[in-house]
């Protein structure tokens, strides 16, 4: 047979993964190679959150469990909910346990979308925001979001993109790539102009333990705003769980149903040791401390940064603090050369991985995404090589 899905036409490969893949060719060939393209803690799963996947696994806990996620983890998810965000959900149907983040997405995406129903993705973002509305038969409008109005999207332009086939916005706060995050306010009139036109608003939170300045807004903190919400969340950046794959999903219950079915039908249940060991993550004190030191060894890592830009004054990047997340945004637009290729030389000349902006969307052309989800000496010998690089072009 020749028929593919056609659909898996518009979709590019990950990027960061390509990267990655090639960076591991290049160091098992010797080369030294600094790695700041991926988004996964340097850090280790705090130990005791080890413990506790041994004991339940030590009990027993290796066979199927209910899809809809086991009731100790479905309690944590929902207390951390009310300590963290002030929201109130019921664990026995607005809550559902996901296989990570991506999952938690991709079933609240499948819950909500017809094909042929438009989502209103900011630009730029995670790549995956756009793909999987793609591969449910969903179709993209890309929302501006320009580094003049601080890679906001104004609301004006959604109030623009907005068509009559528009089923759902599309958030990500802290964002995956620029760090950046609204302010209440601004969530609030979103979720006037959502209601409005009865959108749905689907909130990737998954960066939010991730800031340096007041604390961002869960797109559901906004009164009356639960009904039409859908929120995103993992334990994997928080907790440095990226290969747990653990998360889950907090909506309203006939979005929970749908997205029972779905992941019924895609991976019957998480790991239930796993998911142990998430519950323990969510509610230990010593658990929420190690969140804490994390959070606050990014921030160093950022002023590192900030400092070494102050020390090398370069005019040919600029260098914007992050409000949130751990990435650095990094502004080459100067040089006037395409991102990829500016990419594609570093890695070759400098050898400094990076990922370049335009895989988030066209609006991030002419930036480079690098991490700070690496150790300092890491950090500090990249960023100076990509700077020293520039310079001598």
């Amino acid at each position: 047979m020749d028929s593919l899905n056609t659909q898996f036409e518009q979709i590019r490969q990950s990027p960061t993964v390509a990267l990655t893949d090639r960076i591991a060719a290049l160091r098992a060939a010797g080369r030294a190679i600094i790695p700041l393209q991926v988004g996964d803690p340097d850090f280790g799963t705090p130990p005791a959150v080890l413990e506790a996947a041994v004991r339940a696994m030590e009990a027993g806990l290796t066979h199927y469990v209910p899809s809809r996620g086991l009731p100790d983890l479905r309690q944590a998810a929902a207390s951390k909910l009310l300590r963290d965000n002030g929201l109130t959900y019921d664990p026995g149907g607005e809550i559902l346990v996901t296989h990570g983040g991506i999952h938690a997405y991709y079933l609240a995406m499948q819950s909500i979308l017809n094909p042929g129903d438009e989502a209103l993705v900011p630009d730029p973002t995670w790549a995956t925001h756009a793909n999987m509305v793609l591969m449910l038969r969903g179709s993209v409008v890309r929302v501006f979001a320009p580094p003049e109005n601080d890679f906001i999207p104004p609301i004006e332009a959604w109030k623009e993109a907005l068509t009559e086939r528009t089923r759902a916005i599309v958030l990500n706060y802290p964002s995956n790539p620029t760090g950046a995050y609204p302010t209440r306010e601004y969530l609030s009139q979103l979720q006037d102009f959502a209601a409005e036109h009865d959108l749905w608003i689907v909130s990737d939170e998954v960066y939010e333990n991730l800031y340096y300045a007041e604390k961002p807004a869960s797109a559901g903190a906004v009164p009356g705003a639960k009904a039409r919400t859908i929120l995103v969340n993992s334990l994997s950046k928080t907790y440095a769980m990226t290969g747990w794959r653990v998360g889950y999903l907090a909506a309203p219950e006939r979005v929970i149903e749908n997205a029972l079915k779905a992941g019924q039908n895609s991976i019957t249940c998480v790991a239930p040791f796993v998911q142990k060991a998430a519950a323990f993550a969510l509610t230990d004190p010593g658990a929420q401390q190690a969140a804490a030191d994390m959070r606050a060894a990014y921030a160093r890592r950022r002023d590192l940064v900030l400092r070494l830009a102050a020390e090398y004054e370069s005019g040919k990047v600029r260098v914007t603090p992050p409000m949130g997340a751990f990435y650095f945004f990094l502004d080459f637009r100067p040089m006037g050369i395409p991102s990829l290729e500016l990419c594609e030389r570093l890695l070759d000349e400098a050898g400094v991985g990076l990922v370049p902006g335009s895989a988030f969307g066209t609006q991030g052309e002419g930036f480079v995404r690098m991490t700070i989800a690496a150790s300092d000496a890491e950090v500090e010998a990249g960023f100076r090589r990509i700077v020293e690089w520039v310079e001598g072009q």
